[in-house]
């Protein structure tokens, strides 16, 4: 069973609550687990493809190995039909 946009939402919203409950009581470790399905739960509501992750995380690499930022301006744009994530990294 597919679940909707809204109940996808509202999963969300219940588990970053979670994670931050979980941080202020001093559980990293667990938070940092939740941080995962977060993530997951993003990508899928923003519709960004494991290949978009891949080429956005090896982009990445390649940036902090050689110090240099992308040239091509329309690498800084998000693919079409897509919106930009932003992503929260829970330590």
């Amino acid at each position: 069973m597919a679940y909707s946009e809204e109940t996808l939402r509202a999963v969300l919203a219940t588990l970053e609550e979670c994670q931050a409950a979980l941080v202020a009581g001093g559980d990293p470790e667990t938070a940092q687990l939740l941080s995962v399905a977060v993530l997951e739960l993003r990508l899928k509501l923003s519709r960004i493809e494991d290949t978009e992750l891949k080429a956005l995380c090896d982009a990445m690499l390649r940036e902090a190995e050689t110090g240099a930022v992308p040239s091509h301006p329309k690498s800084q744009e998000a693919p079409r039909g897509h919106t930009p994530v932003t992503l929260k990294l829970v330590k």
